[in-house]
């Protein structure tokens, strides 16, 4: 055999004669090298196979230090280079493979330019992975689907499909990997209109080149309808899947989390585990799963749950506890949610961002700053989020002055620039606080474009405080930004109500009629005996319907004798006050109140959840529904957590 005289210089023969060891029974063979360039192809052998090794023992720079004295590396020398590079988190150890690389002629190898764009993307740099692409003339289809994944990635979304229709046309046929990314393209930057089409033109190309069995490629197409709030076709999608794992499960339980069907989430998670007992559901699940109840106020099933989920170990999962701490505090279980909290061995910005607006949505601003600088204290960065929570916190709660100083803090401390969402806050709390003409002009000195939130924000300001000159200001640019969103025209429609402009009310009204939209219909759940109840204004479909209106007109008759005022201007038609009256004592709300108040026990809280902001004559009627009976009532809006007890509210009036 050959020796090396040193791990960094080429192999040599041995200049002295071979000495045998003393277990050697016999002296070794010899044999006559003929091939004067033996000894060099035995060193180039020899070395990629040394820096191969190296590279899987970890030892990255001493791989390098052979590869400058390395003539002929082979292409898996060099894959195992840049794979080492990113285990070792090194960005210019990479670029100098790359470099050494092109130098000996590599770089129209197909492979080692997919090696090269996947790790560039691993380091962000989609300019150098979109360089080594367009340098590549032999495109295959595993070029492109790298350069896919690394612009996906890094949201670059509309690239990609221009990228996709370009492969295309000019006939590289598309995989199971090239249809994921496309259709995650489709999502990675903004969910427009342009891009679900796109998306249904995928999914029909998936379907014309059969890969609907697929059950990775069908689960990414549910997600992506599911991202654009296209429920239905995530269902067909859904319901048409020869087999489901349980990512699929996962993913149709979190589109109806998320796109405002809680309810219908609950009952796909029964269906799961009745029908599918060989599947368990992951931590994905249970995180949709707290989140349906969150949004319901179901503490005894979220109860039932946490049981489940220490069973099953899950526990240590962060983002499964930091649903367990939102879902508590929307249950109005505050300590629960903290107890949590308190248990954890590890917490991420994640978790201290659920606690943060847990005390907000309670109204608690104070407490909510507090978490935030013990979050800053134990070394946690906050996120963009984690200010978006606290300065929603500071809303609720009336903090101007406190709100100014963080808001201000985001790119002076931590050198963070505010989004759209920081400034929607700031609109909300100068609105709330109705310093309307501040919050003109936070959104007059943006330094971005001021979208559907940030106007919504203002909107939503005018309604409580009956500006009309702003809210027609607001209204404008979001029924340009937002022309099918019926909540703007209504909330427009509240306002000329209140100011008695009933021609602005018909005028905004023939709006809605001529497109072809209608007004979200309010809808309220109440959990007792760990089932979910659920009510709306208009139900000729629940059996105790008329019971509930017959007790409502009796309790309304006995509070108005006691001091209870009706508040008829929500209702946005002219009519006398006796229909006027008719209509708010019908509000969801009102009917799960009364349906809480005959099937649970004094000692019981109610607990209510709203998909619509609470109206103050609901608001006004449970005040004094919690003093009359005697009675805890929670409410938790749209916006935020009511907590009625004796009459006053938690919000102290102010929501």
């Amino acid at each position: 055999m050959w020796a090396f005289q040193s791990p960094h210089s080429p192999a040599q023969l041995p200049s002295h004669p071979i000495q045998l060891s003393r277990s050697s029974p016999k002296p070794p063979i010899c044999f006559v090298n003929l091939n004067p360039n033996f000894s060099s192809t035995i060193s180039t052998t020899n070395n990629n196979q040394l820096i191969q090794s190296l590279c899987k023992q970890g030892n990255l720079k001493q791989a390098l230090n052979l590869l400058s004295n390395e003539s002929e590396p082979t292409q898996h020398t060099y894959e195992l280079l840049l794979l080492s590079c990113t285990h070792k988190n090194s960005f210019l150890d990479a670029q100098f493979v790359h470099r050494h690389l092109l130098a000996n002629g590599f770089d129209q190898d197909p492979f080692l330019a997919t090696k090269l764009i996947n790790v560039y993307s691993y380091f962000g740099s989609t300019d150098d992975a979109r360089q080594v692409f367009d340098k590549t003339h032999s495109r295959t289809i595993f070029v492109y689907n790298a350069l896919f994944r690394a612009l996906t990635l890094a949201g670059h979304g509309e690239e990609v499909l221009c990228l996709y229709r370009k492969m295309n046309s000019i006939g590289i046929p598309s995989d199971r990997f090239t249809y994921t990314y496309a259709l995650k393209a489709c999502v990675a930057s903004d969910c427009s209109v342009s891009l679900l089409t796109k998306g249904k033109e995928i999914h029909a190309q998936i379907l014309r080149h059969g890969y609907e069995g697929l059950v990775h490629i069908m689960t990414t197409l549910l997600d992506m309808y599911a991202r654009f709030g296209s429920v239905s076709y995530a269902t067909s999608v859904f319901n048409e899947m020869p087999v489901k794992n349980v990512v699929s499960w996962s993913a149709i339980i979190a589109c109806y989390a998320k796109n405002g069907k809680p309810f219908e989430a609950l009952e796909l998670f029964r269906e799961m585990m009745l029908e599918t007992q060989d599947l368990s559901p992951n931590s994905v699940t249970m995180v949709s799963v707290l989140q349906a109840c969150a949004a319901l106020a179901a503490f005894e099933q979220g109860r039932l749950l946490h049981g489940y989920i220490l069973r099953r170990g899950l526990d240590g999962i962060l983002p499964v506890v930091s649903a367990l701490i939102t879902l508590y505090a929307r249950c109005g279980k505050l300590e629960l949610g903290q107890r949590v909290f308190d248990q954890m061995e590890k917490r991420d910005v994640v978790s201290w961002n659920s606690l943060i607006s847990s005390y907000g949505i309670h109204g608690l601003g104070e407490k909510a700053i507090q978490v935030f600088e013990d979050m800053n204290r134990n070394g946690i960065t906050p996120s963009p989020i984690s200010f978006i929570s606290v300065l929603g916190a500071c809303s609720h709660a009336g903090l101007v002055k406190e709100a100014k100083f963080l808001f201000d803090s985001m790119h002076n401390v931590y050198g963070l620039y505010p989004s759209v969402e920081h400034y929607a806050c700031m609109v909300d709390l100068l609105g709330r606080a109705n310093r309307l003409e501040e919050a003109a002009k936070v959104i007059a000195d943006m330094r971005i474009e001021p979208g559907p939130k940030v106007w919504g924000s203002l909107l939503g300001a005018c309604r409580i405080h009956c500006n009309v000159e702003l809210a027609e200001w607001a209204s404008s640019k979001l029924f340009e930004l937002e022309p099918t969103n019926a909540g703007n025209y209504v909330l427009l429609c509240d306002i000329y109500a209140a100011a008695g402009m009933w021609d602005g009310v018909k005028r905004v009204k023939r709006l809605l009629e001529a497109r072809g939209l209608q007004k979200v219909s309010g809808r309220s759940w109440i959990e007792v005996k760990r089932k979910i109840y659920s009510f709306m204004s208009v139900d000729e479909v629940n059996p105790q319907i008329e019971q509930l209106h017959a007790f409502l007109f009796e309790l309304s008759t006995e509070m108005k004798e006691k001091g209870y005022v009706p508040q008829t201007k929500v209702v946005l038609y002219d009519l006398d006050a006796d229909e006027k009256e008719r209509i708010v004592l019908g509000h969801s709300e009102k009917l799960a109140v009364a349906f809480g108040l005959l099937n649970t026990n004094n000692k019981q809280t109610i607990r209510i959840t709203k998909n619509l902001r609470l109206c103050e004559d609901c608001h006004s009627f449970t005040k004094f529904i919690s003093k009359f009976t005697n009675k805890e009532i929670m409410v938790r809006d749209v916006n935020r957590f009511h907590h009625f007890h004796d009459g006053v509210c938690s919000c102290g009036d102010y929501w």
